[in-house]
Formats: C-alpha cells, sequence, structure tokens
C-alpha cells in the first residue's frame, strides 16, 4: 500500500465519509416515527427516547467502548510498532479505515433497532466540548510552527508541546468516536453535517504516520469545518436572526488571528484576507443593526480558546512535574 498517493488517500477517504453521511441519509426516513420528548431549552438533548432501557443503554456504551478501544489499540500498534511516516499507506491504516467504517455501520444498525446514543445518559455540552478540546490541543500543537498570535508563538515549553504531539492521537480519536456514538444516526441536516465532519475526523485519525496525515491544506480545512458546521447548525436552530456571526466570525477570527499565518501566505495575501474579514464582520453587524455592540460577540469564541489554550498548557506542565517527580531523580 505504500504507493498509494496522499492526495489519493483522502480524495478515497473524503468520498467514502460522503457515501457514509448519505447511508445515514437514506436510512434516516425510518426514524420518523420515534416519539420524543417535546424540547426543554438549550442544554436539553432532543434526540433521545423518553423511556431508555437497559438494552438501548448498552447498545450504545458496549458499540462506543469496542469502538473507542479498538482505535486506541491501532494508535498504540502505529506508534510501538510502526513508528516511521511513508508516502503511502501502512497495512494497519488500511485496517484502521475499515474498522471505522465498519464501527459507522455498526452504530448506524444499532441506531435502527434501539435508537439511544451516548446522549441519554451525559451532558449535551460533554459532546460539544470535546471538539473544543480537540481545537484547542491543535493551537497547542501548533505553536512552534505558526504561531499563537499573528505568526508569533506563545511562550510554551518544548516539553509541553512534544507531549502534546506524541499523544494527541489518544485524544483525538477520542474526541470524533466519542462525540459520534453521543448523536443517534438521524438524518436531520445539523445531524448529518455533523456525522460528515466527525467522519473527516475519522478519516484523518485512520491516517497516522503518513504524509497525508500531516498535510497542511488538509489539517487547515479540518480546523476550518467547524465554521461550517457551527454557522449552518446556528442557522438551522435559531433561524437568520439568531447567533449564528458568534460562530462564523468566531471561528474565522481564530484563522485570521493563528490559523493562516502557517501557510506561507505572503504578508499582502494576509493582510488582505484580514481586512476581508473585518469589512464583512462589519457588513453583516450593520445589516443587523447592531453595529456598535455586536462585534464584541465575535470575539467570544478566539478569546475562549486561546484561554483554554494558556489553561491546558499550565495543566500539561503541573502533570509532567508530578510525573517527573513520581519517577524520582535519574541515576
Amino acid at each position: 500500500m505504500s504507493s498509494v498517493r496522499p492526495g489519493t488517500a483522502l480524495a478515497a477517504g473524503v468520498a467514502g465519509s460522503a457515501l457514509l453521511t448519505g447511508l445515514i441519509w437514506l436510512l434516516g426516513q425510518r426514524l420518523h416515527g420515534i416519539t420524543l420528548l417535546p424540547d426543554q431549552g438549550a442544554s436539553w438533548y432532543y434526540w433521545k427516547l423518553p423511556e431508555p432501557t437497559v438494552w438501548t443503554r448498552l447498545s450504545a456504551w458496549a458499540g462506543y467502548a469496542a469502538h473507542q478501544v479498538a482505535f486506541w489499540w491501532m494508535i498504540h500498534y502505529a506508534r510501538t510498532r510502526v513508528r516511521r511516516h511513508t508516502t503511502g499507506l501502512h497495512p494497519i491504516n488500511v485496517v484502521a479505515l475499515a474498522v471505522n467504517a465498519g464501527f459507522v455501520a455498526l452504530h448506524t444498525l444499532q441506531t435502527h433497532l434501539f435508537y439511544d446514543g451516548l446522549a441519554q445518559d451525559v451532558s449535551i455540552y460533554s459532546s460539544q466540548g470535546s471538539v473544543v478540546l480537540l481545537l484547542v490541543v491543535v493551537l497547542l500543537m501548533e505553536n512552534r510552527r505558526r504561531g499563537l498570535f499573528l505568526g508569533r508563538p506563545a511562550p510554551l515549553g518544548r516539553e509541553i508541546v512534544d507531549f502534546a504531539r506524541r499523544y494527541h492521537g489518544y485524544l483525538f480519536s477520542w474526541a470524533a468516536v466519542y462525540t459520534f456514538w453521543y448523536h443517534p444516526a438521524e438524518a436531520t441536516s445539523g445531524h448529518l453535517i455533523g456525522f460528515f465532519y466527525m467522519f473527516l475526523l475519522l478519516l484523518q485519525g485512520s491516517l497516522f504516520l503518513t504524509r497525508a496525515h500531516t498535510a497542511r491544506w488538509w489539517t487547515l480545512t479540518l480546523e476550518l469545518t467547524v465554521v461550517v458546521h457551527g454557522t449552518l447548525v446556528a442557522v438551522m436552530t435559531s433561524g437568520p436572526d439568531g447567533m449564528w456571526p458568534m460562530f462564523l466570525f468566531g471561528f474565522l477570527g481564530v484563522f485570521v488571528i493563528t490559523q493562516m499565518h502557517g501557510l506561507g501566505l505572503s504578508r499582502a495575501v494576509r493582510w488582505l484576507l484580514a481586512a476581508g474579514y473585518a469589512g464583512a464582520l462589519m457588513i453583516v453587524y450593520a445589516l443587523r443593526g447592531d453595529l456598535l455592540g455586536g462585534p464584541g460577540e465575535a470575539i467570544r469564541i478566539p478569546a475562549i480558546e486561546y484561554v483554554l489554550v494558556g489553561v491546558l498548557a499550565v495543566l500539561l506542565w503541573a502533570g509532567l512535574r508530578v510525573a517527573r517527580l513520581m519517577r524520582g531523580p535519574r541515576t
């Protein structure tokens, strides 16, 4: 499989992700007869059974656990037994792609037999938070290459960044697998957009130790897909007068402040992108009649992400220090 080109692997993987999303959409029409409780607000997850059973819970948690353990084992195998990067695919990459596709099919079947996902037992914020944590860890990992603020690196210790780079696969696979099994395989527009995004993350996780895994424009695409997902879901749930600009300009603000500085773009192009961002932000809030106060909400998401980078760095530093103390002095 080493002869497979990175672009070919990614193109085939994206096409496969689209096909799996289409399968969920096609089969999802059978779920329209499921009776659900009325919506009870922002912290309420609507798509769960009013009266869960032991079997509905067990089917979701057992499927999730098996998927998670299998993915973690494949990552561990690649780290400890393969270890070298290649232009094409390792055999373990093919196994990972097949295993993840199999568990997608299993969860789809589980939804149609038992319906409930993990949402029956855990908060909606845990699902959202797992993806936010993933994005924050990427900011920390890429600090040396592209900086954190306008191309300038934050003062994060090398040991912290190296630890995140070494073990991020376990966290990222958890975020994708957990979020996937959190939701039943419903066919609403919001679910389908989210599933497609999760499938892209599972694809990325399956391509460990390949050039495709570290392709700069591909990894940026994964970071920016949250812009599309967050904005469209906000429009679908709260309408055109809702808070979608906060998600659109919040996540694009992270792009302007941090992400675009790792692409090798000229200073002129970066200034042009920043000006286009600022102009679009002003136009949208002017049309909404909130030019003075509205743009302030676009700061929330970047502020949260950058604060979390700092908090995560401190936690990792403390954890590494405790681990070093527990190991004792080297002899």
